[in-house]
């Protein structure tokens, strides 16, 4: 089986900093994409950041030149580093992994969530 685990949310204020993290474990074969999405209350989970396993990123446009996206292929993690932080970016933050184990094809992966919260 494969599990994500994120780490490092928190409550921040506004133009403040905080960087998640997001390690991946079990029988991994390969992982693909890695990416982060975020889940604001009463509304749909919407991409953030995602990044290739060369390298390639892409960002939602409301956190361009504010977040960066990163990942360590031999340590399984990705990362978001969010700089400017503004209220709207408050929300439930799930990290994302396109894996494929030893014993099944390629396949979406979650975590848990964690949550971060901007004040005013």
């Amino acid at each position: 089986q494969v599990q994500l685990v994120e780490s490092g949310g928190g409550l921040v204020q506004t133009g403040g900093s905080l960087r998640l993290s997001c390690a991946a474990s079990g029988s991994i074969f390969s992982i693909h994409a890695m990416g982060w999405y975020r889940q604001a209350p009463g509304k749909q989970r919407d991409l953030v950041a995602t990044i290739t396993s060369g390298g390639s990123t892409n960002y939602a446009d409301s956190v361009k030149g504010r977040f960066t996206v990163s990942r360590d292929n031999a340590k399984n993690t990705v990362y978001l580093q969010m700089d400017s932080l503004k209220p709207e970016d408050s929300g439930v933050y799930y990290c994302e992994a396109d894996i494929t184990t030893y014993i099944s094809s390629n396949y979406r992966y979650w975590g848990q969530g964690t949550q971060v919260t901007v004040s005013s």
